[in-house]
């Protein structure tokens, strides 16, 4: 027996040496010390395939993706050889443990952890550590691989992180500079930390708005890990947080996924310790808005988490920071590999309970609301179908014709009648406790201090009418689209116009040089009423088009956009196709600012906007250039989000002034509006807070943070009332729900259109603080202000924030094409 041990640790210690020879560690392969350098992309990539290609048996690859710069999206699936061969196997029985996949599990004692590194681009540390986690973990911890599956994302966020490192390696001194004030030190705009289109993809999980996120949840979602770390970098004096997470936690959450990520905690915090590293935890970031790396894989069932390293990209390859320490990128990343390793030796531990408990969340019968019943838009319908199915979320039609439960519309329980169009989701599937979190009327807070918005229902975030039901609603099978009929020859054609499918449609018509018109006012042809803002199409207006009939059928059938013939230009209730409140749409040249003074993100959200959903040319101007910009050759300019005290001086305000009184149109988002708030010319006025008196603030230091939030609102629902037959309500019932961010109010204008303002402060989901909402009453939404023969156009709340609220995007698309059209280019 003796000698049969002694031949095995024999053929264990040659087993060590042979990998120690066929696989290098990241800095033989980089050739240059980890840590010592930033590694582009590709060169993490590269590593990663160089492991793979030297232990395939235990390490496989696979490319998921691309991204809008082509950068690949990659996969590394690491695990015993026994385990390997078996991948499929291993993910199916987890699927069939939840109840994902029809079917008993063969076995459930391999424990699957997915570690994403570098979501954020300019938190660069992290992709070092993953190439250093990955040679640990194989050359050092093989025995933690019997039973556990490790899928690591080496960088899910390529082309911000190429964005900073290409940057800081073309700035920084060498040897570096710790020197805060360092160029090395301060990133221009926009910065390494979005995507393409400076989206911040940890907050687009749920949403799915960029290619990243919607090729990884295909992944994702076959697989569903037990565990899911999410790698950061926070300020630079912030030494390293991990779980357990801060309040407050989303009531989903289960006593065991609590539970057990203290104790993954407290497993980090023995490594820590025995190196006298500081660090957090239980502060700062909490479990409640889904759309996060750690939030959205707990509402799936994961042990969700954040880790957060000091640093972020102001650290370089190394800072002075305010405590008089020198913080290295080889430290940020030794840490960030002690936590990744200590997670995977956890789940390793605890593989069976994960696997038990993790079968348990799928059980779904407890939760309160059975069915949630919506119905509405069409187009908006299909909208929120598509979203579901990036999550796997199953829908339904109703085999009933009346349902009674919550109403999100009143915020009281009430009835709705519904037909086979209306849809039902139900919460006693699989993904229920998802479907609870993103349905669910007003989330339960447990702590009004949170890290972001605390409201996103989808029927509010959609526009849709909705019904919770605490019983289950009768349903059956999903009616499917039919196809739309061919167009014969006629006066001409009309559109509904109500959707972003609309919207879309006309910037294809206009894009392919259609003559397009919009009635101001409601009309009846051929016994149907059209609503204001409805699309005429005339054979008259499109004679310079060549077989006009078959182009616009063409389109209409690739944009699935059903058309209503007329037969002549005389209505049956005026006004007649040829009225002046019938109008042609300019074939608007739109303009955005960018670059210092914008907000980067709402910056992004308009150019994905207009590239990605409305598919329509847009210029960017950067703000250094606007003082020498002939703006005569635009329409339309959009200021988004962002502070332009540096920006917009005399000289600027009175050229946008002219311009504007010349027929040009301004659109401010958000902080934009600051520029233009109390300032001569303009109606627009902050609303000066009555209740606010000028006293000594006795609060105690304490009790500060907690007090300060009683003025704010954080990302709260409210109604507002609508002007619909203002150009910029066209399309939009007499009400609105809006996701309001921030506690500036505005005045409702004097000289102008106040489009739409809040004249209730009821909240109907979220959290607001009572301070806040007393200054809410009466104040501005959306606004018109005509200036000569153009307009200022303000949007207090941001409809594109996140590119999620998909009710809002009219709004923006009506203030570009609708509101104060002028005489038509020609």
């Amino acid at each position: 027996m003796q000698k049969f041990v002694t031949t095995l640790i024999v053929i264990f210690s040659l087993q060590a040496t042979l990998i120690a020879q066929t696989l290098e560690s990241p800095s033989e392969f980089l050739g240059y010390a980890i840590g010592t350098q930033f590694s582009r992309n590709h060169q993490v990539i590269d590593y990663f395939k160089s492991v793979a290609k030297a232990l395939p048996n235990e390490v496989k690859l696979g490319q998921y993706g691309l991204t809008n710069e082509r950068r690949g999206l990659y996969l590394a699936y690491v695990s015993s050889e026994e385990n390997i061969k078996n991948l499929e196997t291993i993910r199916e029985n987890n699927l069939k443990n939840t109840g994902l996949l029809v079917g008993t599990p063969t076995e459930t004692d391999i424990a699957i952890v997915w570690l994403s590194y570098n979501v954020h681009g300019n938190e660069a540390s992290s992709s070092e550590a993953a190439m250093q986690t990955l040679y640990t973990l194989l050359s050092e911890h093989k025995d933690l691989l019997k039973n556990t599956v490790v899928i690591i994302d080496p960088s899910v966020n390529p082309d911000g992180r190429d964005r900073y490192v290409n940057w800081y390696n073309e700035t920084a001194n060498q040897p570096y500079n710790i020197d805060a004030q360092g160029s090395e030190h301060n990133e221009p705009w926009p910065g390494g930390r979005p995507n393409h289109y400076l989206f911040d993809l940890n907050r687009d999980w749920v949403w799915a708005t960029q290619v990243e996120t919607q090729q990884r949840l295909e992944v994702y979602n076959r697989w569903m890990p037990h565990v899911h770390v999410d790698f950061h970098e926070q300020g630079i004096n912030e030494p390293y947080y991990f779980a357990p997470a801060a309040e407050p936690f989303h009531e989903i959450i289960t006593d065991w996924q609590r539970d057990f990520q203290t104790e993954i905690g407290q497993n980090h915090a023995k490594y820590f310790d025995k190196e006298g590293w500081l660090f957090f935890t239980r502060e700062r970031f909490d479990l409640f808005y889904p759309s996060y790396g750690d939030t959205y894989p707990t509402y799936m069932g994961a042990m969700g988490m954040t880790y957060e390293q000091g640093g972020h990209g102001r650290a370089g390859l190394g800072i002075l920071n305010d405590e008089g320490h020198v913080l290295t990128l080889i430290e940020r990343l030794t840490h960030h590999t002690t936590t990744g390793i200590s997670t995977i030796e956890m789940a390793s531990k605890n593989a069976k309970k994960l696997n038990t408990e993790f079968g348990k969340f799928f059980n779904n019968s407890d939760l309160k609301y059975k069915s949630y019943v919506v119905k509405g838009n069409a187009d908006k319908l299909n909208s929120l179908k598509a979203l579901l199915v990036k999550h796997q979320i199953n829908f339904e039609n109703p085999t009933v014709s009346k349902v009674s439960g919550y109403d999100y519309s009143t915020g009281k329980q009430g009835k709705m009648n519904v037909n086979a169009a209306a849809l039902v989701v139900h919460s006693d599937q699989p993904k229920g406790k998802m479907v609870k979190v993103l349905f669910e009327p007003n989330a339960k807070l447990s702590d009004s201090l949170t890290y972001d918005i605390t409201a996103w229902s989808l029927p509010y975030a959609y526009g849709l009418d909705a019904i919770a039901s605490t019983s289950k609603i009768q349903s059956g099978i999903i009616s499917s689209r039919k196809a739309l009929q061919v167009l014969n020859d006629a006066y001409g054609y009309v559109s509904k116009w109500d959707s972003m499918d609309d919207a879309q449609f006309l910037a294809e018509l206009l894009k392919n040089d259609f003559k397009v018109r919009f009635t101001e006012k409601p009309f009846t042809s051929k016994d149907t009423k059209f609503e204001s803002g409805s699309l005429i199409i005339t054979k008259g207006d499109n004679k310079h088009i060549k077989n006009f009939v078959e182009k616009l059928n063409t389109i209409a059938q690739a944009q699935v956009q059903p058309l209503t013939e007329i037969n002549s230009g005389f209505s049956q209730t005026t006004p007649d196709i040829g009225s002046p409140d019938i109008k042609l749409i300019n074939k608007q040249k739109v303009a955005v600012l960018s670059g210092e003074g914008t907000s980067s993100l709402n910056y992004g959200a308009i150019w994905h906007f207009f590239e990605q959903q409305l598919h329509y040319p847009l210029t960017s101007i950067n703000t250094d250039d606007l003082g020498k910009t002939n703006l005569d050759k635009y329409n339309v300019l959009i200021i988004p989000n962002g502070n332009y005290r540096q920006v917009i001086d005399e000289k600027i305000m009175e050229k946008l002034k002219d311009w504007v009184h010349s027929g040009g149109k301004v659109i401010a988002i958000d902080g934009a509006l600051r520029s233009f708030a109390g300032k001569d010319g303009f109606s627009l006025n902050y609303k000066d807070s009555e209740t606010d008196e000028k006293k000594a603030n006795l609060t105690s230091y304490a009790d500060r943070e907690r007090e300060y939030s009683n003025h704010l609102i954080t990302g709260a629902i409210f109604n507002t009332k609508i002007d619909n037959t203002h150009p910029m309500g066209f399309g939009y019932p007499d009400h609105y729900f809006t996701l309001k961010q921030g506690r500036s109010t505005y005045s409702l204008l004097e000289n102008g259109y106040n489009v739409a303002y809040l004249n209730d402060t009821k909240v109907y989901s979220g959290f607001a603080g009572q301070n806040a909402l007393k200054n809410l009453d009466q104040t501005l939404i959306f606004g018109e202000e005509p200036i000569g023969s153009g307009s200022f156009i303000y949007m207090v709340d941001d409809t594109l924030f996140r590119s999620f609220w998909e009710n809002g995007k009219l709004f923006f698309v009506n203030s570009i094409f609708m509101v104060n059209n002028n005489a038509y280019e020609l």
